[in-house]
């Protein structure tokens, strides 16, 4: 089965995504660290298209996959959803889990060329959405919301700009990704945000 390639904003490498943290209530809280430093280049200017002149990051993935865990969104009522490849690349079962101890199966389609996932099932949740002809400008706000350390959590970020993933080991690939800075999370999460990789990018607007 076939599926184009997504655009980049839907999904994240995981170095991406060790940028994001969380906040409730879809703003930045008080208690947020402060802000990074203004973007090169100037806020609210757009980003312009991907360029093989990006910085680039190198990220090597062991060669053995492990049992993984994130966060997936509907993008069709019939069953369809996306989540990030390294979360289920490699797993021998997958599942939407849809309450505590209950989930559905799920068929994997892995994007050979980018860190999507596309996840099928029987049924499905209306879906999210998507701005695939939104205008992104250096410095956007942006909310993930998602299931940090296997809790409902979210994540706001600023926009910064583009660089070039350049992954090593198994799933070897270069590609353009949006890298995102932290600007506050969940009140009370603290280290680690595994569990949110694979989470949407919504505005203001959701």
């Amino acid at each position: 089965m076939h599926f184009p390639k997504l655009p980049d904003w839907l999904v994240y490498a995981a170095v991406v995504l060790a940028l994001l943290i969380a906040a409730v209530g879809r703003q930045e809280r008080a208690d947020a660290p402060p802000p990074p430093p203004p973007v090169a280049g100037g806020e609210g200017l757009p980003l312009g298209p991907a360029s093989p002149f990006d910085p680039q990051v190198v990220v090597d993935v062991p060669g053995k996959a492990e049992p993984g865990v994130g966060t997936a969104f509907s993008v069709s009522d019939s069953g369809v959803w996306v989540t990030a490849r390294h979360v289920v690349d490699g797993c021998t079962q997958t599942a939407i889990v849809v309450a505590e101890g209950r989930g559905v199966a799920a068929q994997v389609h892995i994007d050979p060329r980018g860190e999507a996932a596309v996840l099928v099932t029987e049924g499905g949740a209306p879906p999210l959405p998507l701005g695939l002809d939104q205008t992104l400008r250096r410095g956007d706000r942006a909310f993930h919301p998602g299931y940090p350390q296997g809790e409902p959590g979210e994540a706001t970020s600023r926009l910064l700009g583009r660089e070039n993933l350049e992954v090593r080991g198994r799933g070897a690939r270069t590609e353009s990704v949006l890298v995102w800075a932290e600007t506050g999370r969940t009140d009370g999460l603290k280290g680690t945000l595994a569990g949110l990789s694979g989470s949407p990018v919504l505005d203001r607007a959701g």
